[in-house]
């Protein structure tokens, strides 16, 4: 008798679909500030032309060979028969985890992450550890003794995320280095998401984590650090070719291929890519200034966690009371978005708070109006 995949609730976008679209202030969002087709074409001579005479038929199933690429460009072990364009990030984590797992393997997933890394494995009937970040004075720590010690002997699969969704953390070179010897000595997989990769502060990216380990895959996306939801372009990234062959003969149950007008896009996002990372770079570090002068005034009320990289922070609120309850009062009376820990499995009173929007003043004082009148803090 077969049995057929039940999926449980995607918490995070359930909440979403009942707040992005009507909360007018949005101080939770992952994906960086966007812009206009208009002003995209903007940055190559002649794009708008090709652009409009550009046909609409079929793809490739891997992506146009332009946009792949482009995408190529940004490793340094893989070439374009290492790339497969996917629609969207979660498209590709829900093939891989299809095509890599079967029922009661172990996969060790890190966590709080993005529930689909470890959701997907749940429903084929996989085991799943999870790898826990750790709240500190210096902010999230993580620990590589206890990855050795959830290693067991079907353990398939190791998922991480860095920078990582929600805490900003970001793992070293050193602990890249770490996982990779695990992976390799126990002939685990690795499943890196890096959709974030390019908005480190300091500017010193470190490679992809499939760059470094062969038995890797990177996923990548133009929707968070590009701020380029709408194209519904994403990528994998593997030096591993019979995984690369299976996803291709996956995808064919899924999407086939993408969107040609959004892979035409996407090649010239990613043409001028270091570019639109700057600007987003600036307008998050432009706002945590910002977030960092509110945190200073609310000093026993919250734990303000300096993200590492990338567009959002897993901030700790003090209060007596769940901090859903609280998330949902202040979107009710306020208008203001915050996503609460338990969206994320995260049995603590932490929210999420976004940096990547050019309105985050105007919807932090929002926020800090909440405070005033409910008398918190003060």
């Amino acid at each position: 008798m077969v049995e057929f995949m039940k999926m449980n609730d995607f918490k995070l976008e359930v909440y979403f679909n009942k707040y992005e679209f009507t909360a007018p202030y949005l101080l939770t969002q992952s994906d960086c500030e966007t812009m206009t087709i208009k002003d995209l074409l903007k940055f190559e001579k002649g794009a708008e032309e090709k652009f409009l005479e550009s046909g609409l038929g079929y793809t490739e199933v891997q992506g146009s060979p332009e946009l792949r690429e482009e995408i190529a460009r940004l490793y340094s072990n893989i070439d374009v028969d290492g790339i497969l364009v996917h629609v969207g990030a979660q498209e590709a984590i829900f093939n891989y985890m299809n095509v890599v797992l079967e029922p009661n393997d172990h996969v060790i997933c890190q966590f709080p992450v993005y529930q689909s890394l470890y959701e997907v494995a749940n429903s084929i009937g996989c085991e799943v550890s999870k790898w826990e970040l750790k709240q500190s004075e210096h902010g999230w720590t993580m620990d590589i003794e206890e990855l050795k010690g959830l290693v067991k002997s079907n353990t398939k699969l190791i998922a991480i995320n860095t920078p990582n969704n929600p805490t900003g953390y970001v793992i070293s070179l050193d602990e890249i280095n770490a996982i990779t010897e695990i992976a390799r000595k126990n002939n685990i997989l690795v499943f890196c998401d890096e959709v974030y990769k390019g908005l480190e502060y300091d500017g010193d990216r470190l490679p992809w984590f499939s760059d470094v380990y062969e038995n890797a895959v990177s996923l990548g996306v133009m929707s968070k650090a590009y701020g380029l939801a709408g194209l519904r372009i994403g990528w994998i990234a593997t030096q591993n070719k019979k995984i690369y062959d299976e996803l291709i003969r996956f995808k064919h149950y899924t999407s086939i291929c993408s969107s040609s007008t959004s892979e035409f896009l996407a090649t010239i996002a990613l043409k001028h890519g270091d570019k639109i990372l700057e600007r987003n770079k600036k307008i998050i570090q432009d706002n945590l200034k910002i977030s960092d002068s509110f945190f200073e005034r609310y000093p026993e009320l919250f734990v303000n966690n300096h993200p590492q990289a990338g567009p959002i922070a897993f901030h700790k609120i003090n209060i007596n009371q769940p901090v859903e309850g609280f998330c949902e009062d202040l979107v009710t009376k306020k208008g203001v978005l915050l996503l609460p820990a338990n969206i994320y499995a995260f049995n603590d009173n932490y929210f999420r708070m976004g940096y990547g929007r050019k309105n985050f003043e105007e919807s932090l004082a929002k926020f800090e109006e909440y405070l005033i009148q409910n008398r918190f803090g003060k």
